[in-house]
């Protein structure tokens, strides 16, 4: 499935190839503090198709306790985060589905770490909700 997507700023353009289903959610601590939210969503794509087309995205390199070095790319103006790839061999990327204008047609099929997981994530279906219609 071809996706492209931007970072909030619009700095960063970018356009991928991936595959559907390998749209994945991951819970570990790392992912919750690198999204400052409760969990990370993401699609792989491949060094080969994928392409930045504006900008330049900063990169953070995480090294969690397996001691396997990832690279974070965000746009350093909005902070959006676009990317993970390994340190050691760029042939892999999970692209974050949150700044693919496609996100809504990119449903998760796995999640992993859930065992890190923040507890009231399985009580979100019974929060109280309401839109931006109903103000």
């Amino acid at each position: 499935m071809k996706v492209d997507g931007t970072c909030h700023c619009g700095r960063i353009e970018f356009e991928a190839e991936t595959n559907p289903s390998e749209v994945g959610i991951c819970h570990c601590s790392d992912c919750q503090w690198l999204t400052g939210t409760a969990f990370r969503v993401s699609v792989g794509a491949t060094a080969e198709d994928f392409r930045i087309l504006r900008g330049s995205p900063r990169e953070y390199i995480k090294i969690p306790d397996s001691g396997a070095r990832r690279v974070q790319g965000f746009c350093s103006d909005c902070g959006t985060p676009i990317f993970a790839t390994s340190a050691n061999d760029r042939t892999a990327y999970g692209l974050r589905v949150g700044c693919l204008t496609q996100r809504a047609k990119l449903t998760p099929i796995r999640q992993i770490w859930r065992c890190s997981a923040l507890p009231w994530v399985p009580a979100m279906e019974t929060l109280e909700t309401w839109d931006a219609e109903d103000d």
